[in-house]
């Protein structure tokens, strides 16, 4: 026994039992080592509970966040990008009326600042398209095309037919949905009606050039499109309805908000935090949840480590008596106790780390497939491949909750352990 164990009165200062406590932890940290393994079975079986706990948090964590930030990208893809410029009143009344003028030379140099990744101009108006058989409401979209590349969904190659080529293109795009509901194919003609800048109906023939593939049916049957001045052609109009953009990180667009707001402040210039407000929500109580679904997983952890613990002081008991008979004091066998329970932890931790990356990063790599659910998934809004993401912050954040409750849940047996009567504990059998 080491002297300064057998002899607590050797310092009775606070510095001295805390150097004392230093100079110990070696032995304290031996001695639970082997407490660990005189059971080889017991700690085998909480190592896997701990192990299979900490594997389930991150592989939900990360199914989770994949989910969410899918959604997030499907949502700035889909027209919507990190911001967007309108006339004030355009959101809540997307009519002709409430178009803008083309962006003044100011609102162009931050548009075209080295923030900006991509933006683009666009005429998106309501409108009724009708087939030979079939008439439906959608919107009708006028681009850029060139710039809608890397910006939004539309930007890339269509899956049949091909793609707009430039403002003045006189074809039309339109969904692969969409042409199932109306009737129509690649080659026929569609005629789409809308209000023009009069108030009268203005109407047109297209012929249908392409068809895209959207993550959603809501949007293969919700937009058509079309080069920017044929749409502005049709409407009778020179301006154009919204400015989208994207940056390098969407999580730093309020500086770049403020600076196009500032260039034209008679428009209205919104983030997508501000765009997509439900989106936020869903993202705020993902937070939320994913806090209380660690509780519940550890919750059932530590049912098994208490248990443990309680097994090994049990079993100890003449052992830690003699100890304390010998002169060991009582806060020590507390952090013999919880040293052991940090050793399983950390083991426990590092391989339920290590099958949590090999799950997500290995056999979920290219994510799962789930396209025979697309129809339901559609109503959720999800997207028919669904992706794992893990962020270092999430991982860290279940490292530190299960080793900092696991300790907690540690206190009572240490507790129950420190509370011992020497007499009374090397005489029990």
């Amino acid at each position: 026994m080491d002297p300064n164990i057998a002899h607590p009165q050797a310092g009775t200062g606070g510095g001295d039992a805390y150097h004392m406590m230093i100079k110990t932890l070696p032995l304290l940290s031996a001695l639970g080592w082997r407490n660990l393994w005189r059971r080889p079975k017991r700690t085998f079986v909480i190592l896997f509970a701990i192990t299979l706990g900490v594997w389930f948090m991150i592989v939900s964590a990360g199914m989770m966040i994949g989910i969410i930030e899918q959604q997030v990208r499907d949502m700035i893809f889909n027209l919507t990008g990190h911001a967007q410029v309108h006339h004030p009143d355009y959101r809540d009344d997307p009519a002709i009326e409430h178009s803008m003028l083309l962006p003044s030379k100011k609102l162009q140099a931050v548009l075209n600042s080295a923030e900006v990744k991509q933006w683009s101009s666009r005429v998106r108006l309501p409108a009724v398209v009708m087939s030979e058989r079939e008439s439906r409401g959608v919107m009708l979209v006028g681009i850029e095309p060139l710039r809608e590349q890397g910006l939004s969904f539309i930007g890339e190659p269509v899956v049949a037919g091909r793609a707009l080529q430039s403002i003045d293109d006189n074809g039309i795009v339109i969904g692969r949905r969409m042409a199932e509901k109306l009737e129509t194919q690649i080659g026929k003609r569609i005629v789409v009606m809308a209000q023009d800048k009069h108030g009268e109906v203005a109407d047109r023939g297209f012929r249908i050039v392409g068809l895209y593939q959207a993550e959603l049916e809501a949007t293969e049957t919700g937009y058509i499109f079309t080069g920017l001045s044929t749409a502005q052609k049709l409407l009778g109009m020179s301006e154009i309805s919204e400015i989208s953009l994207i940056t390098e990180n969407r999580d730093e667009i309020d500086s770049l908000v403020a600076r196009l707001s500032a260039a034209e402040p008679q428009l209205a210039t919104q983030s997508w935090t501000e765009l997509e407000p439900l989106m936020v929500t869903a993202l705020e109580v993902y937070d939320n949840f994913m806090i209380i679904w660690y509780l519940i997983i550890f919750a059932a952890m530590a049912f098994g480590l208490i248990n443990t613990m309680l097994m090994s002081v049990f079993e100890r008991t003449r052992e830690i008596g003699l100890f304390q008979a010998l002169g060991m004091r009582p806060s020590f066998i507390v952090i013999q106790v919880m040293i052991e329970t940090l050793m399983l932890l950390l083991i426990g931790i590092t391989l339920g780390n290590l099958a949590g990356w090999f799950t997500i990063d290995v056999i979920f790599a290219d994510g799962i497939d789930l396209t025979q659910f697309a129809r339901g998934l559609d109503a959720f809004q999800m997207s028919s491949i669904m992706t794992f993401q893990l962020e270092a912050r999430d991982i860290v954040t279940i490292n530190i909750m299960v080793i900092a409750l696991g300790l907690l849940a540690s206190l009572y047996p240490a507790a129950k352990a420190a509370r011992y009567i020497p007499i009374e504990a090397i005489t029990r059998t």
